[in-house]
């Protein structure tokens, strides 16, 4: 037996054969990307939400800070408990868990009398979003075959833009047609308990992740599951190699949190992880996704205006993830994601020259801002959003998978949270172009990071992919060697 784990083109894996089982699968990541939608619902819903919720429940800025925050820093402790939880009770338990988790919050905001109630609803809400965004990336990666690994993962990102999406067009609805109710934000919070529902019926007839049930010894049942979404041929040839990957960490001592980061390829990994979590942060698509009418209004739109121009960002969102899944297995990651942080970098330089020097009072002003912002989020979801989800789920070997996964969602939803809470407070103090040159600025060091960390993950099964972060093999550029 060889000294290395065995990959997809050393064990000559069967190719992909269509059939029932292929349609399996699709019925698999249509389910599980459920939660991707209840993620992107949640968190583009308060855009709209804000101002009827303020008015009912008396919120000074403090407090509507606070209701925004307190999602995100839920969505931090979801990112950084759930993938734990998932590797202990199975990754379908935890998403049956996570759909009741969705629906309480969803409950607890749309009946509560006073802000206390709210937030605490909005801390459940969190705690969903969070243990979603670890959770099903994993679950879909760990399901795929390698071949379409990144189209299927991507499409929980997918599903995310989607919800924003609804969640734009909810509000714009609801707030036209019923915005004279002083109650009206209730209805915008309690329409996510729905997907949330479907979510959990959906996910009792949808099968266990096989990689997570050999690693608990259980292989009849991952062979049985296996067999619905594979050839029976397939299926045979991916279980010898998952078992010889699980075989060969059996005989390694588990790390800890201490030993990972004295070994020079997983605290590179974990850095890569962070990097790519954080610096999508700020590339500060939040801002839009979160503030877009705020922004739109400091562009020179009227309010009215703003709320219905703030679509088109939506609208242009989701058709970039779709764009993204396309990409995903024909052109490489790194190319991708080096790619959306220089378009990135310059649509933001673009927003700030012209907010800089069209005049206040030009007609034009906002329409170019516009043009500019809706380029600069089709940017970022075309090469960055599915992008950066599926690379997380794919570079953790699986002995740190939950901790470098969970780890680097928590950054994740901690630097959402940072931006989210100054965005609004810089934007009053420098204004627009100083802050998206701001953004410039961070986003140009970005495309610096991933050039030289960014390992390519494209093609290569899960088991490849590990032995070659653990051997330090898969870098394009390595690092040089201390002697």
């Amino acid at each position: 037996m060889s000294g290395h784990s065995v990959s997809a083109s050393e064990t000559n894996l069967p190719p992909l054969t269509r059939g029932p089982h292929s349609k399996r699968l699709g019925q698999v990541a249509v389910v599980a990307t459920l939660g991707g939608l209840l993620f992107g619902y949640d968190t583009g819903v308060i855009n709209g939400a804000l101002e009827p919720m303020s008015a009912e429940l008396g919120l000074t800025e403090q407090s509507i800070g606070l209701v925004t925050a307190t999602l995100l820093l839920g969505a931090a402790l979801g990112a950084l408990t759930i993938g734990y939880l998932s590797d202990s009770i199975g990754r379908k338990k935890t998403i049956l868990l996570l759909a009741i988790i969705f629906f309480l919050g969803a409950v607890l905001c749309a009946v509560a009398p006073n802000l206390s109630i709210l937030l605490v609803g909005r801390v459940f809400l969190g705690i969903g979003v969070g243990g979603a965004s670890t959770v099903v990336p994993v679950f879909l990666s760990e399901l795929a075959p390698y071949e379409i690994r990144g189209s299927l993962s991507g499409r929980n990102e997918m599903m995310i833009v989607v919800g924003q999406l609804a969640a734009f067009v909810v509000n714009a609805i609801l707030g036209t047609t019923l915005g004279h109710l002083e109650h009206v934000w209730r209805f915008m919070l309690a329409i996510c308990a729905i997907p949330a529902i479907f979510l959990f019926i959906g996910m009792l007839r949808m099968p266990e992740s096989p990689r997570w049930l050999l690693s608990k010894g259980r292989k009849e049942e991952a062979f049985d599951i296996l067999r619905t979404i594979r050839s029976e041929e397939r299926a045979a040839a991916e279980i010898r190699d998952i078992e010889y990957t699980l075989e060969k960490e059996n005989r390694m001592v588990s790390p800890s949190v201490g030993s990972m980061f004295k070994d020079k390829w997983i605290l590179r990994i974990i850095f890569v992880g962070v990097a790519l979590a954080v610096f999508q942060q700020f590339t500060g698509i939040n801002s839009i996704m979160y503030y877009g009418t705020i922004v739109l209004e400091d562009a020179g739109f009227s309010r009215q205006a703003a709320l219905i121009a703030n679509i088109a960002p939506g609208v242009i969102a989701v058709i970039g993830a779709f764009i993204a899944l396309w990409m995903m297995e024909r052109v490489n990651r790194r190319t991708t994601v080096i790619t959306g942080y220089s378009l990135v970098t310059l649509l933001h330089l673009a927003i700030g020259t012209s907010s800089l020097l069209i005049p206040v009072e030009s007609s034009i002003r906002p329409w170019v801002l516009l043009f500019f912002i809706v380029g600069f989020v089709g940017s970022m979801q075309t090469f960055l959003n599915v992008a950066t989800w599926v690379l997380l789920s794919e570079i953790f070997p699986q002995q740190i998978r939950a901790f470098g996964m969970g780890f680097s969602v928590l950054c994740l939803w901690l630097a959402n949270a940072f931006v989210a809470f100054n965005f609004p407070i810089v934007l009053s103090a420098v204004g627009l172009n100083n802050t998206f040159f701001g953004f410039a600025v961070i986003n140009a060091i970005a495309v610096l990071v991933m050039w030289k960390f960014l390992p390519e993950t494209r093609g290569k099964s899960l088991e490849e992919v590990e032995v070659g972060v653990t051997t330090g093999a898969i870098y394009v550029v390595k690092p040089k060697e201390n002697h």
